[in-house]
């Protein structure tokens, strides 16, 4: 069972139910090139390599679905969310990380960036997302793909997402980095870093 089935359908601490699906983010909305995006696996592969593929051959990769539950940091919830993507152990396939890796950064557009340990990127939950119910995201929820990682609070899931670089040790991203938990346990509320128990993130 994994950390997202073991909740399913049950409301965080703190956490409220929500009927829509509320925007929020921080910035403009980019505006999608197709002939200029493209998708990017580098760091510590285990090639050596970077990995990367344009929007057509991202859009190729085998597609996947996944139903879970979707928490925001701002306190809303909604359960039973059925996504649709390229899960990111399809990725970890195609290119694995190297065995010394521990952490991965998920780069988006704009510098965009947020860090998560490798186990919780590799939960079979884990999916760059293009759909949503069936039909392709809209801009402002993150077309052409978001992570979703349903097991943590959403900020953990970058919208506009442009590749993942596999990480030897832990540096925190763009909210973790303005005080928000390094970890994001919703059923913990890991909402903020001075929630943090020592080992849980490196030093702000």
């Amino acid at each position: 069972m994994g950390p997202s089935e073991r909740h399913e359908g049950v409301l965080p601490p703190g956490q409220r139910l929500q009927r829509g699906w509320p925007v929020t983010h921080y910035g403009p909305v980019p505006r999608f090139k197709p002939d200029r995006w493209d998708f990017q696996v580098f760091g510590a592969t285990a090639d050596g390599a970077k990995h990367a593929w344009d929007h057509e051959e991202f859009s190729a990769l085998p597609y996947a679905t996944v139903m879970a539950d979707f928490h925001c940091v701002t306190k809303f919830s909604m359960l039973g969310v059925e996504w649709g993507g390229v899960a990111a152990a399809e990725l970890l396939r195609l290119a694995p990380p190297a065995p010394e890796v521990t952490h991965v950064m998920v780069w988006a557009e704009y510098g965009f960036s947020s860090n998560l340990r490798l186990s919780d990127f590799a939960a079979g939950t884990s999916i760059f997302a293009t759909h949503r119910g069936g039909e392709p995201l809209t801009a402002e929820h993150g077309f052409p793909a978001r992570l979703v990682v349903p097991h943590l609070y959403a900020w953990k899931g970058p919208k506009w997402v442009r590749g993942v670089e596999y990480m030897t040790a832990d540096r925190r991203g763009f909210w973790e980095e303005r005080g928000y938990h390094n970890v994001g346990d919703p059923w913990s509320e890991q909402r903020y870093s001075y929630q943090e128990e020592p080992g849980e993130g490196p030093e702000l």
